[in-house]
């Protein structure tokens, strides 16, 4: 199990380290410690180890993550899992602004809160927030699933697509053509299996939450909507 002290080791020497390393790699499971703050720490990942960082990160950390689990012991800084691919990336503090922006796939869980822009053009990455979410959450989302257990600040899913968000708390506004939907039997399905992923099996009912998605009336322009484009 490699341990690498960033009090000692230079970022840009664990960040090639752990590219170097092949699918086949016996290196499984990486501890880094004292990370300060640094920006991109475990960026770019492409192969199924896990990387465990022990305090607070900066920007970008475990951006572009592909395979990889990255668990991140206290709050991360902007972008974390910024065009996430696949894997599991593990926030157990708060997050800064566009937490999971343009992910693609895997699942981001936030165990305290994430500030503005969180999953804005998210593109079927699912995130899961324990806490509450700033404004502008979830803006021109397009797929995945967006799980919020507190409350979201103004302007939840401006300009959504066809991603869905589930908030359990209160939403201080919605966005341009983001409405609240009904909340069937097959989206608790879709949010309990999303939860059961993030560790929650059973742990929390689905029918606790309110579902928000697209009102589909920005997919063509229409004069009447001209001030909402």
């Amino acid at each position: 199990m490699p341990e690498i002290d960033l009090g000692l080791t230079p970022l840009r020497e664990l960040n090639a380290s752990l590219h170097r390393l092949k699918p086949d790699t016996n290196e499984r499971h990486w501890i880094v410690d004292h990370p300060a703050g640094r920006h991109a720490i475990a960026a770019g990942l492409n192969v199924p180890i896990t990387v465990e960082i022990n305090g607070p990160v900066g920007y970008y950390c475990a951006g572009m993550n592909k395979h990889a689990n990255v668990l991140i012991h206290g709050s991360a800084g902007v972008g974390v899992a910024e065009n996430m691919m696949s894997g599991f990336v593990h926030v157990a503090g708060d997050a800064s602004q566009s937490a999971g922006a343009t992910g693609r796939g895997g699942l981001l869980r936030i165990d305290g809160n994430a500030s503005s822009r969180c999953g804005i053009s998210m593109k079927g990455i699912d995130i899961v927030v324990q806490g509450s979410v700033g404004h502008m959450s979830a803006f021109m989302a397009q797929a995945g699933n967006l799980v919020v257990f507190g409350d979201a600040g103004d302007s939840l899913g401006d300009s959504i697509y066809e991603a869905r968000l589930f908030v359990r708390g209160h939403a201080k506004s919605l966005g341009a053509d983001c409405i609240e939907k009904p909340m069937r039997d097959e989206h608790r399905r879709a949010l309990h299996e999303v939860l059961g992923r993030a560790g929650f099996d059973g742990e929390i009912d689905p029918a606790e939450f309110k579902r928000y998605g697209s009102a589909r009336k920005l997919y063509n322009f229409h004069v009447d909507n001209a001030g909402a484009y």
